[in-house]
């Protein structure tokens, strides 16, 4: 007969030591140029109505067109990338607010580990 620690279920504990998108990028620019980039600038010119040169001036640092918030708004409609208002939510988000939200992640990751230590008859 096997032991319970063998037939409970299994439970994966998932950690992330990637940065957060306001860590990643300098500014919603760069993070939209990130998600452009990472689709191709062509496809995503021909989404936005742009050609290639135009989408990448108005990427640039240098060009004095910028990409405004019509294009992000086709951007996001066309691409369905989602990361740019994460990065601006996540920026943007109180202190208090990303203290409460990084507390229950630890809450629920400690939960987690409990639960394991006790399916292995260790609590």
């Amino acid at each position: 007969m096997l032991s319970p620690s063998f037939t409970a279920p299994k439970n994966q504990l998932t950690l992330d030591f990637e940065p957060g998108l306001a860590e990643r990028h300098r500014n919603l620019r760069d993070c939209i140029g990130a998600g452009i980039y990472r689709r191709g600038l062509s496809t995503c010119a021909i989404d936005l109505n742009e050609s290639p040169g135009n989408l990448s001036n108005q990427l640039s640092d240098e060009s004095q067109r910028k990409f405004g918030v019509d294009e992000f708004e086709l951007y996001l409609e066309k691409t369905k990338d989602f990361t740019p208002i994460f990065y601006l939510v996540e920026k943007f988000l109180s202190k208090n607010q990303q203290s409460d939200h990084e507390a229950a992640k630890k809450l629920a990751a400690l939960e987690q580990v409990q639960a394991i230590l006790k399916n292995a008859g260790l609590a």
